[in-house]
């Protein structure tokens, strides 16, 4: 049925208050406005940010809400203005936007964009809202991968390789990216170097990933779930911790480990210990370390200053340093030339209609990456 320009009937997973299960039901997506253009999802994956918000823990998000970040899809129409990108092609949502004209998208130093949640709010009147059982859903990063149909700005979505397999690509829309891109552009990781991984999730072994391609010596990762490691190995870790098979703080260890601490210490849980413990991890005099994990917005981190005044960098890293519409499809360009892993990151395949076991798999930390594929469409 020919649907360009009319409201489209899909599936969504839709999260009516926080704390509560998804609840898949029958969501009207409008077609796109001059800037926009409206995108069939195929497979999305999920997220500990969106676990956060599931929970009320992700500042900026009103509920009801149809969540999702990390999604591919196939453009179904496109609205006026839009150049490009045409029905047929396949693009990655972008919940980090490039808009190309702010000061911080012209800054070479940041991936930042003003369009950003984290930056500029956008009226509320602008906002795109679906609409179900006559009541408007709210969106998270303006992206909303929860939905078998989105609405994209021309700021939050970039075109990528025709040969794309979204099912496996999709995850460069956020874990991948975030961990790969924080050891090789946030952190700068050099050869022969010593690194240190805290978690060991998607993004945490897209860190490793990292870490092994910008040729690293020694990749130490840290977990209390011992059934990570063989996957963090397979992917070049060199060794493995549990903290809790330790009497002493992993700190401590890691520094006797290692003649003082680390070159490069990555946190990538979400968790303020972990970001003191790695942030303590780094070498004296000239370790860094990169802060990934999202943690819960009422949560602030403290320590003691003298860990900076002897030389630490502390440094924070959102979706790896890269400037998402420019660097996106050479991410999938690259993946598909075999310069780096991604299918082993896939743990979990499940049919849209059971997201709620997809986040039960989260929570008892048996996946390091799950992902979700489209059940058939109504439309």
């Amino acid at each position: 049925m020919e649907t360009t320009g009319k409201v489209i009937k899909c599936k969504a997973a839709v999260l009516w208050e926080t704390g509560k299960p998804f609840s898949i039901e029958e969501v009207e997506v409008p077609p796109p406005r001059a800037h926009e253009i409206r995108v069939k999802i195929v497979a999305t994956g999920i997220c500990r940010s969106d676990e956060h918000a599931v929970h009320g823990l992700m500042s900026g998000i009103k509920y009801p809400a149809i969540l999702g970040h990390e999604g591919a899809g196939i453009v179904e129409s496109v609205g006026e203005e839009v150049t490009g990108v045409k029905p047929g092609d396949k693009v990655i949502p972008l919940f980090m936007p490039q808009c190309g004209k702010c000061v911080c998208c012209h800054n070479p130093k940041t991936n930042l964009c003003l369009k950003n949640i984290i930056g500029v709010p956008q009226a509320e009147d602008e906002k795109i809202k679906f609409t179900c059982k006559g009541k408007l859903i709210n969106r998270m990063a303006d992206i909303s991968t929860f939905s078998e149909y989105t609405i994209l700005d021309e700021t939050t979505f970039t075109k990528i390789d025709d040969n794309a397999p979204l099912d496996r690509v999709c995850l460069i829309g956020c874990g991948f990216s975030t961990g790969y891109g924080s050891a090789v552009n946030t952190a700068k990781v050099q050869p022969g170097s010593t690194c240190a991984v805290f978690g060991l999730g998607g993004v945490g072994l897209s860190v490793v990933i990292g870490c092994k391609v910008a040729g690293a010596t020694r990749i130490i990762a840290v977990d209390i779930n011992k059934t990570k490691f063989a996957k963090a190995k397979e992917l070049g870790a060199t060794d493995c911790l549990n903290p809790q098979d330790y009497d002493q703080p992993i700190q401590k260890v890691l520094a006797d480990m290692t003649n003082g601490g680390v070159d490069y210490s990555f946190e990538c849980i979400g968790r303020i210990d972990s970001m003191v413990a790695a942030l303590e991890s780094s070498h004296p005099g000239f370790g860094t370390c990169v802060i990934i994990g999202v943690a819960p917005s009422i949560d602030k981190i403290s320590f003691d200053p003298l860990l900076m005044l002897t030389g630490r960098t502390l440094k924070g890293s959102l979706f790896g340093g890269f400037k998402s519409k420019d660097s996106v499809p050479k991410l999938v360009s690259d993946y598909m030339a075999k310069k780096f892993k991604l299918d082993e990151l896939v743990t979990h395949t499940l049919p849209f209609s059971k997201i709620n076991e997809g986040f039960e798999l989260l929570r008892a930390g048996e996946s390091s990456a799950k992902l979700l594929e489209e059940d058939t469409a109504t439309a």
